[in-house]
């Protein structure tokens, strides 16, 4: 198959998370130990992903270049994209529509956080789909607040509601899609919504009416965060620090699986770390590379 590329949608002003986003993009927020992008950028490399387009406000994108370079120092391959107005999530395809030069994607938000070896045996099964793209669910409490599956009698996807009033089952659409070549023309061709958006849910039911699109629902050993919100970003931090410190790993770090996948060696790593800082994640990657 042709190789799929990522795009990571970081832009947005954050203001559910104001003051903390009053002078820094959201996606730099920290969530425990790593900055929030790092969650995104690490389930993307979990599937195979390594050239990764990364949509901005156009006045963030400095803050962004400065903190993560080109990527290389992961093994990556970053491209900035200005988003001068966030006008909905299919929106990403459209301005990323150059960058991805007809190949497959997989577009994440820039405040979700997958976790678990379950997920990333989903999300590998999704990176080699080449019939069908892929969506995942993740079961709610409050499933109004997203956009929700419906199933038919035989478990599969027959529906995609934003937001409903009466939502169809208790699993929310979560922001992690994996779509094939024709993202960006199908975004073209959406009609945008009452809110003026270019809803992802039109998106994916464009690939529902033409057969294309299957659900894959995530089960407990498989955790997904929505980190948009103080209380959510704060759940997260706790979870990402109890099962660091429990199960003695990182979660989110890009230079272990960059190094575990063979793009970067040992040698780039230790150039890296600072020399004086005694942390966690400086300590975990200093036993990584025997140093």
């Amino acid at each position: 198959m042709s190789r799929r590329k990522g795009i990571i949608l970081a832009g947005g002003s954050g203001t559910r998370l104001y003051p903390a986003t009053a002078g820094l993009s959201k996606q730099l927020v920290p969530v425990y130990d790593k900055p929030m992008i790092y969650y995104p950028i690490t389930t993307l490399m979990q599937a195979v992903i390594r050239e990764i387009a990364i949509l901005n406000r156009p006045e963030d994108i400095g803050q962004f270049k400065r903190f993560l370079g080109d990527g290389s120092q992961w093994g990556l391959s970053f491209t900035y994209i200005p988003q001068p107005n966030p006008d909905g999530l299919a929106q990403a395809f459209i301005l990323a529509e150059d960058f991805l030069d007809g190949h497959p994607s997989a577009l994440i938000l820039g405040d979700n956080i997958f976790f678990g070896e379950a997920f990333q045996e989903k999300s590998a099964d999704a990176y080699q789909n080449t019939k069908l793209s892929t969506i995942f669910g993740y079961s709610v409490d409050k499933p109004e607040r997203f956009g929700v599956l419906g199933f038919d009698d035989k478990g599969r996807i027959n529906t995609i509601v934003e937001k409903p009033i009466e939502p169809p089952s208790n699993f929310a659409v979560t922001g992690l899609y994996f779509v094939d070549e024709t993202a960006p023309l199908r975004a073209l061709n959406i009609t945008p919504s009452e809110r003026g958006e270019l809803e992802i849910t039109d998106l994916l039911g464009s690939y529902l009416e033409d057969s294309l699109l299957e659900a894959v629902t995530l089960d407990s050993k498989c955790i997904w965060f929505d980190t948009g919100t103080h209380e959510n970003l704060l759940e997260a931090a706790f979870f990402i620090k109890d099962s660091q410190e429990n199960k003695n790993i990182l979660i989110g770090c890009p230079e272990e699986i960059a190094l575990k996948k063979q793009w970067i060696t040992a040698d780039i790593i230790k150039s890296r770390l600072p020399l004086s800082t005694k942390n966690n994640y400086v300590n975990h990657l200093r036993n990584l590379i025997k140093v």
